[in-house]
């Protein structure tokens, strides 16, 4: 005979076990796997940078293209959950690593990712000029703000197609500017990370600005976010 005290306590244990969800092993698996890649929201309105990007671009361009990246990306890596705990900065950066049969997906898909992600931070509706210790080290490296811009305008309209220009931490000087094609970045390369880049795919001005990408690199000056691409610069000299 079980005493009253024992009687219920086995009556709180069947009720604690018909209460708490049972998960089948595949959930459980599911539950243990990493989330994937997200999409990350724009930092401001689509319109925000009008009249230089117009919203529908802005919107195409996040919603739709980078959207893209972020699903062909996950769907690359279904299964990799080793990778999916990976920052797409660590993915890109060690693509020898990542198995051959989805190497190339992952380079466009987790290139298109972290080069995007980039972008929309480097970009503000305040604009802005360059000061302070990242003045001076585009001044130490190219000789005045204004042969910076010339520069990169000239590397971004000299890559052929679709591609990026990209302005990183140099070896010689402080700062230098590169160039790569589709959705390449620097440390595919063993260079180091960006802290400024353009995007000179169509799809990021064709809709205002057609063929003329000179145009577009113009307009695209006038609302960099030079505070973010400073903040950039510091943490990469920080890091060494």
């Amino acid at each position: 005979m079980m005493t009253r005290r024992e009687l219920l306590r086995a009556t709180a244990a069947s009720t604690l076990a018909l209460s708490t969800p049972v998960l089948s092993a595949s959930s459980r698996a599911a539950a243990a796997e990493p989330a994937g890649f997200t999409l990350p929201p724009l930092p401001y309105a689509f319109d925000a940078l009008e009249p230089h990007i117009d919203a529908k671009t802005m919107e195409i361009h996040h919603d739709r293209h980078h959207a893209a990246y972020v699903a062909n990306l996950n769907k690359a890596l279904e299964g990799q959950s080793e990778w999916l705990k990976m920052t797409p900065l660590e993915v890109i950066s060690k693509l020898a690593e990542v198995p051959e049969k989805i190497r190339t997906a992952v380079r466009n898909n987790g290139g298109g990712h972290y080069n995007h992600t980039l972008f929309w931070t480097v970009m503000s509706k305040n604009g802005g000029e360059p000061a302070g210790e990242l003045k001076k080290a585009l001044e130490d490296s190219f000789g005045t703000v204004a042969d910076f811009q010339a520069a990169f305008t000239d590397a971004a309209m000299k890559q052929f197609g679709s591609g990026w220009a990209w302005l990183i931490p140099g070896k010689e000087k402080p700062l230098q500017i590169v160039a790569t094609a589709n959705q390449d970045n620097p440390v595919m390369f063993g260079q180091p990370a960006p802290i400024l880049g353009v995007d000179v795919w169509e799809h990021a001005y064709y809709l205002k600005y057609q063929n003329r990408r000179a145009d577009y690199l113009a307009a695209w000056f006038k609302v960099v976010n030079w505070d973010q691409v400073a903040a950039n610069y510091a943490a990469a000299k920080k890091a060494g």
